[in-house]
């Protein structure tokens, strides 16, 4: 793997160039994973001090997990877990159907559509949070109250301008021939889209996968609004708790800072491969 510096020096040779690169390397290394290392140390340290850092726990401990079982954190994760899983699954169901339309179809007012979506993704979440909370409270049309379910967290996260836009963008750069060739053959609408449009939009659904997991494992507001009780928090809302809560020791925050932590850095080594190669692709097109 080649490591390209700001500063040419993969272009220089000689001991300077190598002693630059493994210094500046070194510090790369150190400020974006020594604070992973800490909080990761720490979570299974005995004792804490927050003065010190170490590679390794002084009292190696699994009590401060335990701890957090006392303190319902792995019953938050779960409901993470649920919230993310399902609001996940339909976010990437309707951006890759949104797209479908927006870069396949030519209808009246596309241009219009699009406008709308940027602008949801300009509004901060401040703004929207009254107006979502008198939706939630009674669903238009349906009349149903949201409020205190999963299904008030998980809807609101099924429609992303980001997803939406990132599908569009790489579904136009698939080669209408294809699409023709299939027609001729006889495929219908959802052949083409099944068999065609979406294995080779794969990269970029690497792409979505990964930040639409972070979008909604990192939900604060929302699940701040819907859940009026303790037992449906989020891991999120749950780690402000803690925080503020004297009884609990630094201990169970670092270990429950760790649990919220560890899904997204497994979400992202599981879809890596299609996440670089749907980065590397919307590059080399832009």
């Amino acid at each position: 793997m080649r490591f390209d510096s700001a500063l040419g020096l993969e272009s220089r040779k000689g001991p300077l160039a190598v002693g630059g690169k493994v210094l500046i390397y070194s510090f790369m290394v150190v400020v974006f994973t020594g604070p992973l290392v800490g909080l990761l140390v720490s979570a299974f340290s005995k004792t804490l001090d927050p003065t010190s850092f170490s590679l390794w726990p002084d009292e190696f401990t699994l009590e401060n997990f335990v701890q957090a079982k006392e303190k319902n954190v792995y019953l938050y994760l779960l409901n993470s877990f649920i919230v993310v899983g399902f609001g996940l699954l339909l976010q990437m169901l309707v951006s890759v159907f949104a797209a479908y339309s927006l870069a396949r179809k030519k209808f009246r007012g596309m241009t219009f559509v699009l406008l709308l979506m940027l602008t949801t993704m300009m509004l901060p979440e401040e703004i929207i949070a009254i107006p979502l909370s008198l939706v939630l409270a009674d669903m238009p049309l349906l009349h149903v109250n949201l409020i205190g379910t999963y299904a008030g967290m998980i809807l609101p996260v099924g429609a992303w301008g980001f997803s939406i836009l990132v599908m569009t963008e790489f579904m136009k750069e698939v080669p209408v021939e294809l699409e023709e060739a299939a027609r001729i053959d006889g495929a219908g609408e959802v052949r083409i889209f099944a068999t065609i449009i979406l294995p080779l939009c794969r990269p970029a659904l690497g792409v979505i996968g990964v930040f639409g997991f972070t979008m909604i494992w990192d939900q604060y507001l929302l699940p701040l609004i819907v859940a009026p009780e303790s037992s449906m928090w989020t891991l999120p809302i749950a780690l402000r708790s803690l925080r503020s809560d004297e009884e609990v020791g630094i201990g169970v925050l670092l270990a429950a800072s760790l649990l919220a932590l560890l899904p997204s850095i497994i979400a992202f080594l599981a879809f890596q491969r299609q996440f670089m190669r749907g980065l590397t692709s919307g590059a080399i097109k832009g």
